[in-house]
């Protein structure tokens, strides 16, 4: 029944498909063909297999009919143009470092210090007092007692002490 209500209030118009296609209209996504080869800069596949402008603007076109020609002919920034139209960076480009560590180093010690507080806090909040038995006394009386007991004398803790001396063996 509330059902019923949300969509008669809503309407029929409000939960059609409709209304979301014709809203995106045509040619709004860009599809990709992957059939086709794609350009990827990398330093051991120094020859991409398509250049890297697929589309040339009227100036490119220019530039490419003039690139038959001597290439004396060409000025510096043509020259450059070209290589901009075949590769998108030079291997300079490529090998030139980033601050990428920087954030890595910056978020691993920011994670550490996090840590840190919750540590000191469970220590403060969380876990009560250290118990009695942590105690240097507690530890020499269970070992004396321990010993006097003579608990696993073949290979364990009694082992190692030597009964006649009263001392630990060496």
């Amino acid at each position: 029944m509330l059902a019923s209500r949300a969509l008669s209030f809503l309407g029929k118009r409000a939960i059609s498909t409709s209304v979301c296609v014709r809203a995106h209209g045509h040619g709004v996504a860009k599809t990709e063909d992957f059939s086709l080869a794609s350009y990827v800069d990398r330093r051991d596949i120094p020859l991409p297999e398509v250049a890297y402008a697929r589309s040339l603007s009227s100036e490119q076109k220019a530039l490419k009919e003039k690139e038959k020609a001597s290439w004396s002919a060409l000025s510096l920034d043509e020259k450059i143009e070209l290589y901009r139209i075949k590769f998108c960076d030079t291997y300079a480009e490529m090998n030139k470092g980033s601050s990428e560590w920087k954030t890595v180093i910056g978020g691993a010690l920011f994670l550490i210090g996090f840590t840190g507080f919750i540590v000191i806090w469970q220590k403060l909040y969380v876990f009560g007092p250290v118990p009695h038995t942590f105690s240097e006394e507690w530890v020499a009386m269970q070992t004396k007692r321990t010993l006097d007991m003579r608990m696993n004398p073949i290979e364990g803790f009694a082992a190692k002490w030597d009964y006649d001396k009263n001392e630990w063996k060496k």
